[in-house]
C-alpha cells in the first residue's frame, strides 16, 4: 500500500465536499478527467474503495468515514499552517529588537523602520538608543539582534560590518559668516565659538580628528554628549560644530548651515552582531534597508 499524499488529500476532501468529479475539478481548478483519474488511482493504491456512487453522486463509502474525518482535521491544520505562515510574511505576533547609536538613530534608522513596517505591517519595532559603552551588554544578553555604531566595537564576542563610508562636515546656524562659504576648513571653525563631544568618548575622537591632524589646539565652548544636543546646540547659534553627514541627513534643517568640510575626514557606519548568532529574516531585512539609506545619505553632493 502506498502512501496518501497531500495532493491525493486536497482532491479526496474536494470531491466529498462537491459530490461530483465536475464540482471537486471545478473547486480545484483543473480538469475533471484529471480528477478522476486520481481517485481511481487513489483507490486501487490504498485497496480500499473510498466513495460509492449513487445516482450520480459520489458519497463516502461506510468503510473509509475514518479516513474522511481525519482528511478533514488534516485539511484544517493546512489551512491553520497558512494563516500563520500569512501572519509571519506581515510580521504579525513577531518582534524585532535592534539599537542604534544616536547620530544614526535619527534620520537613517527612522527611514529604514519606516521601510520595513511598510514591508511588515504587523511587525512590533524595538529599536533602542545606546552609547557605545553599553552596545556590547546589549548584544551579549541578546537584548536585541544588531547594533548600528558610528565606531566599531573593540570584543572578541562580537562582529563588525562596515555598511557605509560617510564624511564629517561643518555646521553652523544660519547667518553665520561662514554660510557664505562653498567649504569650511578646520582653520575657520578654530577660530569661532566651537561646540562638541569630549574627544575622551570614541564618537567625539572622530569629530576631533581633522583638527588633531591639523595640529589645531580646539578648544570647547559648549560641550554636549550626543550629536543631536550639538545640532540643536549650534543651531540656536551657540557656536559652530564639525558632525557626521549622516547625524543631519535630513533634507530641511531650518536655522542649520551644512557644508562640506575642506579636511576630507570620513565615518564609517557599522552594524554589529553577537558572533555566532543567526539572525531573522526581519533583521537581515532590516540591515539590508538601513544599508541603502545609508547609501542614499553618502551620495548626495550638497546640502543646502
Amino acid at each position: 500500500m502506498k502512501e496518501l499524499t497531500l495532493r491525493q488529500v486536497e482532491v479526496i476532501r474536494s470531491v466529498m465536499m462537491a459530490g461530483t468529479i465536475q464540482g471537486a475539478a471545478k473547486l480545484l481548478n483543473v480538469s475533471a478527467p484529471g480528477i478522476s483519474r486520481l481517485v481511481k488511482h487513489t483507490e486501487e493504491s490504498l485497496g480500499i474503495r473510498l466513495f460509492e456512487r449513487r445516482a450520480g453522486l459520489f458519497v463516502p463509502s461506510a468503510e473509509a468515514s475514518a479516513i474522511f474525518e481525519i482528511v478533514h482535521q488534516v485539511y484544517r491544520q493546512m489551512e491553520n499552517l497558512n494563516s500563520a505562515v500569512a501572519s509571519l510574511h506581515k510580521g504579525e505576533n513577531v518582534r524585532l529588537s535592534f539599537a542604534s547609536a544616536p547620530s544614526i538613530a535619527q534620520f537613517i534608522a527612522a527611514r529604514a523602520v519606516k521601510r520595513v513596517r511598510s514591508r511588515f505591517p504587523d511587525l512590533f519595532i524595538d529599536l533602542n538608543i545606546l552609547k557605545i559603552e553599553e552596545a556590547a551588554d546589549y548584544l551579549l544578553l541578546e537584548r536585541g539582534e544588531f547594533v548600528l555604531m558610528s565606531t566599531a566595537i573593540d570584543n572578541p564576542a562580537v562582529e563588525n560590518v562596515a555598511l557605509a563610508h560617510g564624511r564629517l562636515v561643518a555646521i553652523v546656524p544660519e547667518g553665520h559668516r561662514l554660510a557664505g562659504k562653498d567649504q569650511i576648513s578646520v582653520h575657520d571653525l578654530v577660530q569661532e565659538p566651537f561646540v562638541g563631544i569630549d574627544p575622551a568618548d570614541p564618537y567625539g575622537k572622530v569629530l576631533a580628528e581633522p583638527f588633531r591632524a591639523a595640529g589645531l589646539d580646539l578648544r570647547y565652548t559648549v560641550r554636549g554628549r550626543f550629536a543631536q544636543t550639538v545640532v540643536s546646540l549650534v543651531r540656536h547659534g551657540l557656536g559652530v560644530a564639525v558632525i557626521d553627514e549622516f547625524s543631519v541627513a535630513e533634507v530641511y534643517m531650518p536655522g542649520l548651515v551644512r557644508r562640506a568640510l575642506v579636511e576630507n575626514v570620513g565615518i564609517t557606519a557599522w552594524v554589529v552582531t553577537k558572533k555566532d548568532r543567526v539572525l531573522s529574516s526581519f533583521a537581515e531585512f532590516a540591515i539590508t534597508t538601513l544599508k541603502q539609506e545609508l547609501a542614499k545619505a553618502v551620495a548626495r553632493t550638497q546640502w543646502d
